[in-house]
């Protein structure tokens, strides 16, 4: 029979024969493995935020924002409210912040959940022995983070973790998509689409209305600004639109096909049993097909989040 030494080898990109549920329990075994450094893990006891401390990525969260709060002022302050239509104005009004308010939500949700990071430093002597593996056996270990991979993780540079079903890591929500989190991304993608879509279309009313009568009657600003507020929204929402109608698409056909995008592009034949379409779909979001689907509050309580953001931790990384 062969020792644990043997069993365990190093390996990056693998197909290893541990579970996910087994890895989860490698987190509450592998104790005294979580020491400090600036993206130290975290104890199954201690449950902090999740926040991926990266310049990059916490500067085109702040630019999401920022342009989804732009978007909202244009079409609120520059189109709507000056609108001699009262229902037109309500209506719209309404529409356009709802959906905004959902894709801000869907954003924070992915950036903020776990997206199904791998216990840091799991891979000790004293867990391996508890596996009791067969003879010729084999599961790896990422050398970079130390952790036994489970079956579809894949190592993150930026995040500097394994994370389970991996699909990419996005600067724009400053976090990895991963089991746990590409629900909310999907909305994200969905709302934000959504949201573009609609700001085109009353820029184009806007337009139409204006040039019929004259400039001032139509907005509280001076011509030249409306104009330029109004232009500068239309290539926001155009690229947006086009951004993330796509990225809905490639999510949704992966979801459907039970592929991540890193085992596309790599050609990874499947190890594990495919969970297609209508099973693909209800394995992300949870549940059989319902509104709650669209709902990024779902699942959220904000008791326990506020308990979490109390005790976060220093570093470049906090864990959920």
């Amino acid at each position: 029979m062969q020792s644990s030494n043997h069993r365990l080898r190093d390996m990056e990109q693998h197909h290893p024969l541990l579970s996910a549920g087994a890895d989860v329990e490698a987190g509450s075994l592998a104790a005294g493995v979580m020491g400090g450094g600036p993206h130290a893990g975290h104890t199954a006891g201690n449950r902090t935020l999740w926040f991926i401390q990266d310049g990059c990525g916490m500067v085109c969260a702040t630019m999401t924002w920022f342009l989804v709060l732009y978007a909202e002022f244009v079409v609120n302050f520059v189109m709507l409210l000056p609108a001699k239509n009262f229902w037109y104005s309500l209506l719209n009004g309404a529409a356009f912040n709802s959906l905004a308010v959902l894709a801000l939500a869907s954003h924070l949700r992915t950036m903020l959940t776990d997206p199904g990071a791998v216990p840091k430093g799991n891979a000790t002597k004293e867990y391996m022995e508890s596996l009791q593996l067969k003879p010729g056996e084999v599961i790896y270990k990422c050398p970079k983070c130390c952790s036994i991979k489970p079956e579809r993780a894949h190592h993150c540079s930026i995040c500097k973790r394994c994370i389970r079903k991996m699909d990419h890591h996005c600067p724009w929500v400053n976090n990895c998509v991963g089991e746990k989190n590409q629900r909310f991304f999907v909305l994200f993608t969905m709302y934000i689409a959504l949201i573009s879509a609609h700001a085109l279309g009353l820029s184009g009313m806007h337009f139409f209305t204006c040039v019929k009568v004259q400039w001032n009657e139509c907005s509280d600003f001076s011509p030249g600004v409306s104009v330029l507020l109004l232009i500068f929204l239309c290539l926001e929402a155009i690229l947006f639109l086009t951004f993330t109608a796509v990225m809905f698409g490639t999510q949704i056909h992966s979801i459907c096909n039970d592929e991540t995008e890193i085992e596309r592009l790599k050609n990874e034949k499947p190890t594990w049993e495919r969970r297609v379409r209508w099973d693909g779909m209800k394995a992300v979001f949870g549940g059989p097909p319902s509104l709650l689907w669209c709902n990024p509050f779902n699942g959220l309580r904000l008791r326990r989040l506020m308990l979490l953001s109390h005790g976060r931790r220093g570093g470049s990384e906090f864990s959920v």
